[in-house]
């Protein structure tokens, strides 16, 4: 009987390992994605190339309104309690942005790149949703 307990014992703490492996993991790739969307954000209000993209796209008028969701939804996306909301909502901006880049025939590699990223992350830090695909 003490040696399932042992068991159980080194069971809990392997388990608490991974469990911590995984919110450090989790928050480094957030955070990296977060800072990424921010300064993806910032260039939106300062760089001229990207006013021009915006116009180019028939998108000038809503660049700053695009710009504070992009902010909303990465700082949502880096909190573990609203995590699952900011990557629901960076999915839907993501995928606004590669059917923007593909209607212009430009490349949209990179920001398919970074929706990946971001469920893998999602997944990473709530594992309970893939068993809801089950």
């Amino acid at each position: 009987m003490a040696h399932i307990q042992n068991f159980n014992e080194k069971s809990n703490i392997m388990e608490n390992q991974i469990s911590k492996t995984r919110k450090i993991i989790g928050w480094v790739i957030a955070g990296l994605i977060t800072a990424l969307l921010l300064f993806s954000a910032m260039g939106k209000f300062t760089m001229p190339e990207m006013a021009e993209s915006f116009t180019k796209w028939g998108l000038g008028d809503w660049r700053t309104i695009i710009a504070i969701g992009e902010i909303v939804s990465a700082l949502l996306f880096l909190f573990p309690k609203t995590n699952i909301f900011g990557a629901f909502l960076l999915s839907s901006h993501l995928g606004g942005a590669i059917v923007t880049h593909m209607s212009h025939e430009e490349s949209f590699m990179f920001q398919s790149l970074i929706l990946i990223l971001i469920w893998v992350t999602t997944f990473v830090r709530n594992p309970e949703l893939l068993s809801k695909f089950k």
